[in-house]
């Protein structure tokens, strides 16, 4: 049975046995789910307490990974323009568009007390909430410190600093320092693939407490979530058909039909990296794309590009919020659009559930959200996979049309 069958074996299981004590005798669901709390919250804090450490060196790593591309042409660096930009607007209307279609959705009020019980404190409750406070607490005082308050903006934007100063120092000491910081990515990754070992009990913990204490309410909040953050990866995939017509130069029937091999393999084998060879031959043949253009971008596309990857984080931590009934300001969900791009590009070549706490746990906090239904949005999150994967080729493909417009002197 894989990983991903476990842990949805432990949220069914969970979440069926929680449903039957509190139809049967509410009083001992509650008992029950009095003793499974603990389980569910214990796995929870060990995923938690790797993120410090791993956000910090993902965005080192990343921030040099990215310079090393952009430094080897113009091609290279009109390629990462274009994928932060795109990234951005994904971003920003994952931060605009989440919140308003989860809002048509009814709340259900006994899910915040459920929830409540099972709640992580989360530091960044105390976030400031005025413009001023909020841009002065961007960059800290004491990296130390937000490390320790796991104040996940602030460090950020040191790791941001850090990054872009390896890049000013010398090779050799450069090296030995990245070396130094994928070790401990490679490390946290190690200790997350533990925990996540357990994840079937953790999950069947957390549902199964959350459950006995809200009934089907939990199972039908998670329904909406898979459905919005579907609604919302086709969304932002259509999106890309008038960037390639306005900013490729594209013809959208042409683009559309020289679309479909690669999204085929995308949706059959949910990988990118799978449907690349396709997306080639789409480029080179379909599209008549430059080989120089295709042959740079597309794989670094491939590696460093995923568009609905801030789409889903902005999602997760709408999603959230709309579950406590909490009323995000324009500065959180700039903020935390934001940072999702930056996490976004620091977390190439993590494994799925790794991923998603790595990336998903840094933007809810900086939000000030609790972070307790992390654990049970990650058992279902990879039913949308499929869809996130056809966004991501899509994606690829448009930004490979961008850059090919914009170096037509280079190539021709």
């Amino acid at each position: 049975m894989s990983a991903t069958s476990r842990v949805l074996t432990g949220l069914a299981a969970g979440a069926l046995i929680g449903l039957l004590l509190v139809g049967w005798n509410p009083a001992l669901a509650l008992q029950v789910a009095n003793v499974a709390q603990p389980i569910g919250k214990l796995w929870l804090n060990a995923l938690q307490m790797t993120v410090v450490p791993l956000v910090l060196a993902l965005v080192v790593v990343g921030v040099n990974t990215a310079t090393d591309a952009a430094a080897s042409g113009r091609i290279a660096r009109r390629a990462i323009v274009v994928f932060i930009v795109v990234l951005t607007g994904g971003a920003l209307f994952a931060a605009l568009a989440a919140p308003l279609v989860f809002a048509l959705f009814p709340h259900n009020p006994a899910l915040i007390a459920a929830l409540g019980h099972a709640a992580v404190p989360s530091a960044a409750l105390a976030a400031p909430v005025s413009w001023a406070d909020a841009l002065t607490a961007i960059v800290p005082n004491n990296a130390i410190m937000a490390a320790a308050q796991s104040a996940m903006l602030p460090l950020v934007v040191f790791a941001l600093f850090l990054g872009f100063a390896l890049t000013r120092i010398a090779p050799a000491q450069r090296a030995l320092l990245m070396e130094f910081f994928q070790a401990i990515a490679d490390a946290m990754i190690v200790i997350v693939r533990w925990v996540l070992w357990a994840a079937p009990l953790g999950v069947f913990a957390l549902i199964l407490s959350v459950c006995a204490r809200s009934g089907l309410g939990m199972l039908s909040a998670l329904g909406v979530y898979v459905l919005v953050e579907c609604l919302l990866y086709l969304a932002v995939t259509v999106m890309m058909l008038p960037v390639a017509m306005v900013f490729g130069g594209e013809r959208i029937r042409r683009f559309a039909a020289a679309l479909v091999p690669a999204q085929v393999v995308a949706l059959s084998t949910q990988s990118s990296l799978a449907s690349l060879p396709a997306m080639l031959e789409s480029a080179d043949r379909r599209l008549g794309y430059p080989q120089q253009v295709t042959a740079l971008v597309l794989p670094m596309a491939v590696s460093l590009f995923r568009l609905t990857s801030p789409v889903q984080y902005m999602t997760s931590a709408a999603f959230i919020a709309w579950a406590y009934g909490v009323d995000l300001s324009t500065a959180q969900l700039v903020a935390g659009a934001l940072l999702a791009v930056v996490v976004s590009l620091g977390s190439v070549g993590l494994p799925g559930q790794v991923t998603f706490i790595a990336t998903n746990l840094p933007v809810a906090q900086s939000m000030g959200l609790p972070l307790s239904p992390l654990g049970l949005m990650l058992a279902v999150d990879t039913l949308p996979d499929a869809l996130a994967t056809l966004g991501n080729v899509t994606a690829d493909l448009t930004a490979a049309s961008v850059v090919a417009r914009q170096s037509q002197g280079d190539t021709a």
